[in-house]
């Protein structure tokens, strides 16, 4: 087992009101702090669903582990080949290499912190993804990035199930 010590000295403080938002309805992720600015010791953001909003879809992350705070509301997570519904106040957390995904559950809305240990920068990839929902860049350009932000989706038969 190796030691990951981050490399930053000073206290990251974001308030609110100063943390950009990006989205909206039906997906709004608040970004918080970034993985520079923890010196790598992790990423968080604040993600918003509306009523049965999926978050994410089924994806990797190789070298982190990612956790999620359920805030308020109810959502549905998958976690390898298992979906549990998460209540406010319950924390999950997904070891890296283990498939994952999120949504709000059906007829609730969620209000998630998610947290990426160790970090990775993160901030340009939800950008991107505003880009993809407003039409100004393809969703296969998700693909070219993959690696990048070590975001590696996948299939999931028990994720594309759940609902039906």
């Amino acid at each position: 087992m190796s030691l990951f010590v981050p490399a930053f000295d000073e206290t990251v403080l974001v308030r609110e009101a100063e943390a950009e938002m990006v989205g909206g309805a039906p997906v709004g992720v608040r970004l918080l702090a970034d993985s520079s600015a923890t010196g790598g010791a992790l990423s968080t953001v604040r993600v918003t669903l509306a009523e049965g909003a999926d978050g994410a879809r089924p994806h990797v992350h190789h070298n982190s582990a990612e956790m999620f705070y359920l805030l308020d509301g109810e959502a549905e997570v998958l976690s390898g080949d298992d979906v549990v519904t998460a209540r406010r106040g319950d924390l999950i957390i997904v070891p890296p290499d283990r498939p994952h995904a999120f949504a709000a559950a059906p007829g609730s809305t969620a209000d998630l912190l998610i947290v990426i240990a160790p970090g990775v920068e993160r901030f340009e990839y939800f950008r991107h993804l505003q880009r993809v929902r407003l039409g100004e860049a393809t969703p296969e350009s998700i693909l070219g990035v993959q690696e990048l932000y070590d975001n590696h989706f996948l299939k999931s038969q028990t994720w594309d199930g759940r609902r039906r």
